[in-house]
């Protein structure tokens, strides 16, 4: 039998000002996620709160999680995923979306995560062709270089601070990184960082690179890693009452007008090698897209508005409702044959004619990029498409990956199997790495068109955080999945929608905090079950149900709602 309660007072029975049936239209003005958007959370969720050190469905092409598929890259993916479903999609679930977010960057900072780098510390001949010697190594994965990981880790842990006004991260020792091999070195050694510090140490990596970025590699300095940190100086800006954001972007493009980050081709430069002077081109989408996927943020217009022009070539719509992510080798070829022909470049027609050339006569004019793993491109892809792109072009990917990459289910979370063939005898993508299977198709399905702008343009600043009612005291560890979770502030009432993953009836104890002062009818599925009171700001209603496989609609409303 479901139950309410409240801190204050408690009316039970049915009040005259609250009607018995709830307008379907009340609940329904809320989308509802899908069972793939929940089933996406709940995959989240199922690898967050594995036991430490295990990695199910997470394991990459490289052991020593070096390359593009890497344990951090999974992570920080699936935390911006979180972080935008909560933003954009249900606001009022704090406390499902705080425990899964912590539960990611607690991963982070297992070892197993970091503890590359004290061997890419040493550099070597593949990022430095000029090299002599090993450099001397160090562990410490934030003090120097390693934008790769601390970038992506600032993010998560400034996205963690803005969505749940806490700072649980800038308490000392908050990031404690313990280096303790058994059978090597003079012993244990521990670096510790806070949200601010390890802030800091980019900014004094940025400066150093006369703020280019900061390094990935050694000697590397990639355009797309240094985006995540950009936009975590946004949000920490907000939260700390600062301005540096303003001055680093000052600096940053600057530095790079004078690089030139656009190739002749119109894709964005991979990366510059400092030593060198050079900077490092690339062929492929997967740079440009993953760099505009999160550029779009603060640089819209060079983010954005080329969209059209660099996806060209590399999507083609082979179906009325599927898009295809092309080899770079077809890609380039339906460039050339739209650049000197006029053809659609986005057309099956083109796609067919650029196949079967890059096939046949034209395989030694169109080569692959030479490197040691293949890329997580469709990941990249469709990540930078839910950002900047269009609904027919977005839905037409996540068609083509449900058709052709093995969307798999486990526990009730979705993911996509690994594949590591490219593409299938006709030219369909079917390569799924862990990045693009494990959180980028996720992402892309909980993102919404510029999710990363609207969230840098408006960040939640403490206040709001602090004024707004919200959903406590239960979490995806409940076995619930959540469809919905809004307030709508005109009406004064909330919204959520629950059912159970696999079917089963769980008790579900939760808590409706900083709802405004009131009397409220609390609503199961469009009925009136009872009504509470709320008499004060600190005031929270404790409800008790029972949720089954079935969608169960909670609606509480407040009673100026119904005058």
């Amino acid at each position: 039998m479901s139950t309410t309660t409240t801190t204050t007072t408690v009316l039970t029975g049915a009040q005259p000002r609250f009607p018995s049936q709830l307008p379907s239209s009340m609940a329904d003005k809320f989308d509802k996620l899908t069972r793939e958007q929940a089933g996406h959370l709940r995959h989240f969720h199922n690898l967050a709160t594995g036991k430490p050190g295990e990695w199910i469905h997470m394991g990459g092409q490289e052991p020593g999680q070096e390359w593009l598929d890497a344990f951090r890259y999974q992570l920080a993916t699936m935390a911006y995923a979180t972080g935008a479903a909560h933003y954009h999609r249900l606001p009022q679930l704090r406390s499902v979306f705080q425990s899964l977010l912590a539960a990611l960057i607690e991963k982070m900072l297992h070892r197993d995560v970091w503890g590359y780098w004290f061997l890419t510390s040493h550099s070597g001949k593949f990022v430095d062709p000029d090299i002599r010697e090993l450099r001397k190594p160090w562990a410490d994965p934030i003090v120097k270089e390693n934008i790769m990981y601390s970038g992506h880790l600032l993010l998560m842990v400034s996205l963690y601070t803005m969505l749940f006004d806490d700072d649980r991260y800038n308490k000392p020792g908050a990031l404690t990184f313990n280096w303790n091999p058994i059978f090597w070195g003079m012993g244990a050694e521990s670096f510790s960082y806070t949200r601010q510090s390890l802030q800091q140490a980019i900014l004094v990596e940025m400066e150093r690179e006369n703020w280019l970025g900061v390094c990935c590699e050694p000697n590397s300095i990639f355009v797309v890693c240094n985006q995540f940190p950009i936009v975590a100086i946004r949000y920490n800006d907000v939260r700390d009452g600062t301005g540096v954001v303003t001055d680093v972007l000052k600096r940053y493009s600057a530095a790079w007008e004078s690089k030139g980050i656009k190739q002749e081709n119109g894709l964005f430069v991979n990366f510059y090698s400092p030593k060198q002077g050079k900077l490092q081109k690339t062929r492929d989408i997967g740079s440009t897209a993953w760099t505009s996927a999160f550029m779009n943020s603060w640089n819209s217009e060079l983010a954005g508005q080329t969209f059209p022009s660099q996806a060209a070539g590399f999507l083609s719509r082979v179906e009325a409702d599927r898009v295809n992510l092309n080899a770079s080798p077809v890609a380039h070829r339906i460039r050339d044959i739209s650049s000197r022909q006029g053809a659609d470049p986005f057309s099956r027609e083109t796609f067919q004619e650029a196949f079967d050339y890059v096939q046949g006569p034209g395989a030694q004019e169109y080569p692959n990029e030479d490197l040691p793993f293949s890329r997580p491109t469709f990941g990249y892809v469709v990540k930078w498409v839910s950002e900047v792109g269009d609904e027919p072009t977005l839905s037409g990917l996540l068609n083509h990956a449900d058709r052709y990459m093995q969307p798999t289910w486990s526990n009730g979370g979705l993911h996509y199997a690994t594949n590591t063939t490219k593409c299938d005898p006709d030219g369909n993508w079917v390569e799924v790495d862990p990045f693009t299977g494990n959180g980028a198709i996720g992402y892309a399905r909980l993102n919404v068109f510029n999710g990363q702008k609207k969230m840098w343009a408006n960040p939640w600043t403490p206040e709001k955080v602090q004024t707004s009612p919200f959903l406590d005291g239960i979490d995806l560890s409940s076995g619930i999945d959540f469809l919905r979770g809004r307030w709508d502030e005109a009406l004064k009432m909330m919204a959520v929608t629950m059912r159970t993953w696999d079917g089963s009836s769980k008790r579900a104890n939760i808590q409706l905090r900083g709802l405004p002062i009131g009397q409220y009818g609390i609503y199961y599925n469009g009925a009136l079950m009872r009504t509470g009171a709320v008499a004060e700001s600190t005031s929270l209603i404790e409800l008790g149900l029972e949720v089954a496989g079935q969608d169960l609609d909670l609606v509480v409303v407040h009673e100026e709602a119904f005058r």
